[in-house]
């Protein structure tokens, strides 16, 4: 092999290297792209399914092998239509000659666990008391970075007094939900997509179908204050816990941040 790298002469070998390095990069970009959003995690599907079939044939399981087959290209040709709102975004960067920029900035410092979990909980019961509809989604292991660009980027540490102002009636970003990435809100004024089911309860408005609507596409824990009557009510995997009282909607923000910020940084 390094006789035939040799002979290809220093002109050849050049160019090659910088073929190489050029697809790297593209794929290095692609990635950055795409990380902190839910089409990062089916990325990660398409290659485990890819792999499957590589190892399928080597290992000679035929009929998996023409399954998994089958199934990778009906995935190749959906990536246009999955990936629609990363593609588009990340032609109007390049358009925009911005492409060497990064989605948001890093957060200095170490996250603090117990300080979000008493901002996310001292800002619930506040707007709770007050009847003063809120929605607050603490994101998972499956980012949200595709939502959170939608609506307004923030990146400023947690804090009940934050959370309390953004949904402040009458101001601007107190349409919509915000969006929590372990110590930081992301963004405010984000719009979630309503809930699948059919079976959600027919007393629940938009802002409680929205909240299901999160946690059924992600791994999202979702907070919502009912504005009519102050009711605290936490969405997770597509199911709505309802009328929570301190106690227990500590227990459920605490184990989800908890567990989020123990896991450190998944998007590098």
């Amino acid at each position: 092999m390094w006789l035939r790298i040799i002979a290809m002469g220093p002109g050849a070998l050049i160019q090659n290297i910088l073929d190489i390095l050029i697809v790297a990069y593209l794929f290095y970009r692609i990635l950055l792209a795409i990380r902190g959003t839910r089409a990062f995690q089916l990325m990660k599907g398409i290659v485990v399914v890819a792999l499957g079939t590589e190892l399928s044939a080597l290992v000679g399981l035929q009929a998996l092998h023409v399954v998994l087959e089958t199934a990778l290209v009906g995935l190749l040709v959906a990536i246009p239509v999955v990936f629609q709102p990363e593609l588009r975004s990340g032609l109007e960067r390049l358009g925009r000659a911005r492409f060497l920029e990064g989605w948001i900035g890093r957060e200095d410092g170490e996250p603090n666990a117990a300080l979000a979990v008493e901002a996310v909980v001292q800002a619930t019961l506040r707007l709770s008391r007050q009847r003063v509809g809120a929605l607050i989604v603490l994101e998972g292991q499956t980012g949200l970075t595709d939502l959170a660009a939608a609506g307004t980027w923030l990146g400023a540490k947690v804090s009940w007094q934050i959370l309390c102002n953004i949904f402040a009636p009458n101001t601007p970003l107190h349409d919509g939900a915000v969006i929590v990435r372990r110590d930081r809100v992301l963004a405010a004024a984000c719009f979630l997509p309503l809930a699948a089911t059919s079976m959600v309860a027919s007393d629940l408005g938009t802002r409680h179908r929205a909240a299901i609507g999160a946690s059924e596409v992600s791994d999202a824990t979702v907070v919502v204050v009912s504005e009519e009557t102050g009711a605290i009510s936490v969405a997770k995997g597509g199911e709505l816990t309802r009328y929570l009282d301190e106690r227990r909607l500590r227990k459920l923000v605490e184990s989800h941040l908890s567990k989020q910020m123990a896991a450190g940084d998944h998007r590098g």
